[in-house]
């Protein structure tokens, strides 16, 4: 924490080189922001306090940023809709939650099979990846400006009640599942839903849901799975590596200073370094309490399985694309920058460890 805050604080340094009259002019600002995440779930909740706390600290109170619990002031579902209506001026969320209204927001979420964290960052910051995130929400006629807040690590594919050795053991299974993956499991005979992580443990006790994903080990034993179904798959296919996200409302946006909207593009940039090394830091000792004291059966996808997955996948991919010009675009120029990466990601790395549990 103390590293991640250094750097921030030392990224800062520049907006002393913007010009005097900017920073005069500058006016107190207050973000009233719902989140789509409780507080208490570490790193996708507990990193917005360290976030407003940074922020309100490096602008010497300039710009405070309120948060509020999810539904407290908006429902976590919500929070798209009210920040570019001005309801609120900002929210923190995930593309994932607006697929309804979007379809191809949730190519910034996360995306079946890749890209990792690295890579998705490669594609936003140097590649188009920005300059489409921002046009997908202009061109859908929402009035708000993203900023990438948080990227997480990899993700469990699922907790389930009982093995999964073939398809047919997915057929007629109510499962929790989130963004493009839940498009793959309904492809294969699951029935899908989403809800938020505050219902997601009483739907599997009281068998509404028979299995579901929600997060990486740490969190997932926040939220108390392992009470209930004891078998958890990996790797999560399904989401390698996931972007929160930072909303405002363009009004709000553009009555800023210019001094303002840096400290706020380098405060999300330098959170999501904190993100995804808090994330890092953390797994191990989850995995090994859930394995040690918890009864917890960890699962390793079989390669007929993984094939069968990212089949499915495709075909979701080849109907998206077909159906909808946006999701196209953004599928086009990420697989493109994916396609010169690959040079990179099959010299530069080392494979999985054969035998590793």
């Amino acid at each position: 924490m103390k590293t991640c805050t250094s750097v921030f604080f030392s990224l800062l340094l520049m907006v002393s080189v913007l010009p005097a009259n900017s920073l005069a002019e500058s006016k107190k600002l207050l973000l009233k922001a719902p989140l789509c995440f409780a507080t208490s779930l570490p790193v996708l909740g507990d990193s917005i306090p360290v976030l407003a706390r940074n922020v309100n600290q490096a602008s010497n109170g300039e710009i405070t940023i309120k948060y509020y619990e999810p539904g407290k002031l908006v429902p976590p579902f919500e929070i798209l809709s009210s920040v570019s209506l001005g309801k609120v001026n900002a929210g923190f969320g995930s593309g994932a939650y607006w697929q309804g209204k979007i379809p191809e927001a949730a190519l910034f979420s996360a995306i079946p099979f890749g890209p990792e964290a690295d890579e998705y960052l490669a594609w936003l910051f140097h590649g188009n990846g920005m300059k489409l995130y921002q046009e997908m929400y202009d061109t859908a006629g929402f009035n708000v400006k993203v900023l990438p807040c948080a990227i997480i690590s990899p993700e469990t594919s699922g907790w389930f009640n009982k093995p999964i050795n073939s398809v047919e053991d997915l057929k007629g299974l109510k499962m929790r599942f989130f963004g493009l993956g839940g498009n793959v499991m309904q492809k294969l005979g699951v029935a899908v839903s989403l809800m938020p992580a505050g219902e997601i443990f009483q739907a599997l006790e009281k068998g509404v849901i028979d299995a579901t994903e929600f997060s990486f080990p740490a969190i997932d034993q926040k939220l108390g799975f392992y009470k209930v179904v004891k078998y958890n798959y990996y790797p999560g296919w399904h989401q390698q590596a996931t972007i929160l996200e930072m909303l405002i409302n363009k009004d709000t946006w553009n009555s800023m200073t210019q001094s303002q909207q840096v400290l706020l593009e380098m405060a999300t940039k330098a959170n999501i370094m904190h993100t995804l090394a808090y994330c890092e830091a953390i797994q191990g000792d989850a995995i090994k309490e859930n394995i040690e004291n918890r009864g917890v059966k960890n699962m390793y996808w079989s390669e007929d399985m993984l094939k069968t997955f990212e089949q499915a996948w495709q075909e979701v991919v080849a109907e998206q694309t077909s159906q909808n010009p946006m999701f196209n675009k953004i599928w086009d120029d990420l697989s493109t920058f994916r396609s010169k990466y690959a040079y990179w990601r099959a010299l530069g790395f080392l494979p999985r460890k054969a035998g590793m549990q």
